[in-house]
């Protein structure tokens, strides 16, 4: 079994995020009413204005643009811990937080939307499986949706995040399960209990630790997750989606790893992007997508 042909999915259905302008491995975003300047690799092209004269209220710098290693800098007053923004009914505290991170994907809206979209369609009880699920806005749009999600990472602060932005979107009283743990450990116990689910949805690293320092490296333990991924599924499944970042492996390899490990059904493959707002006809491609339906 195959996979589809490319599909670009483009996130630019955002209010208080926007992609400025991007060039010379840099990229010129904004998170609500602050500026960021941040590396990235894949912008080779020429930015719009040149990066000297970016106005940002913080820049990452690192020893190399590949390299997640550096600091904040602050040309003027610096940007509160965090703030919030809004992606339509949900809210998130953005942050500078260490590695270049903001506390949030924009590119995974276009995930989002869709996955909820699926889980109001399906008119029946959905339970969800969120893997490396960061701080939660994924879970917060199937919560939303209707769906029961349990929600796994192994970063206790991303946890404190997760819980925190459904707070602030009014749902602390969702049914969201928030676990500390490490995903393969995890699912290898639900595999045991005979838990099954509609819907999961995984991110994982290229490298990653547990909570007990459990090592996850991508080449060796991605093709077994989705393995158990499949067991996990229950009789009437909805979807899987996968994103991967940052390694090197073609949108085809993705997709057909996924498709492989699930047997039937139908996969959709490709690259995440977003759409430069500086007047250019241009988009910046970030990850690599796989998504699964049963039919």
């Amino acid at each position: 079994m195959t996979a589809n042909s490319f599909q670009l999915l483009v996130s630019d259905d955002w209010r208080d995020y926007e992609l400025l302008d991007s060039g010379d491995m840099r990229k010129l975003e904004r998170f609500g009413n602050v500026r960021v300047n941040r590396p990235d690799p894949q912008a080779l092209w020429k930015p719009k204005a040149p990066v000297a004269n970016w106005k940002a209220d913080a820049t990452f710098a690192s020893k190399d643009d590949e390299d997640d290693r550096g600091a904040w800098s602050f040309p003027g007053k610096e940007p509160p811990d965090e703030w919030p923004i809004s992606w339509d009914a949900l809210k998130l505290n953005a942050r500078l937080a260490a590695f270049r991170h903001m506390g949030v994907f924009p590119e995974h809206s276009v995930h989002w939307r869709w996955a909820a979209n699926q889980v109001k369609a399906a008119m029946r009880p959905v339970k969800a499986l969120n893997l490396f699920g960061y701080t939660g806005m994924m879970s917060l749009a199937l919560a939303q949706a209707g769906a029961e999600v349990v929600h796994l990472d192994a970063s206790p602060k991303s946890i404190a995040q997760g819980r925190q932005n459904a707070a602030m979107s009014g749902l602390d009283g969702a049914p969201i399960r928030w676990i500390c743990d490490d995903a393969m450990k995890f699912v290898e116990r639900e595999m045991r209990r005979g838990s099954q689910y509609e819907a999961i949805v995984l991110d994982p690293p290229k490298f990653g630790r547990g909570p007990k320092n459990e090592v996850w490296r991508f080449e060796t333990d991605f093709p077994k997750l989705l393995e158990h991924v499949r067991a996990l599924m229950s009789e009437r499944p909805l979807f899987v989606i996968a994103t991967v970042y940052a390694v090197r492996l073609s949108y085809a390899a993705v997709g057909q790893s996924l498709a492989g490990a699930m047997g039937y059904g139908k996969v959709q493959c490709g690259e995440m992007a977003i759409r430069e707002a500086a007047g250019r006809d241009l988009v910046l491609p970030t990850g690599l997508f796989a998504r699964w339906t049963p039919s």
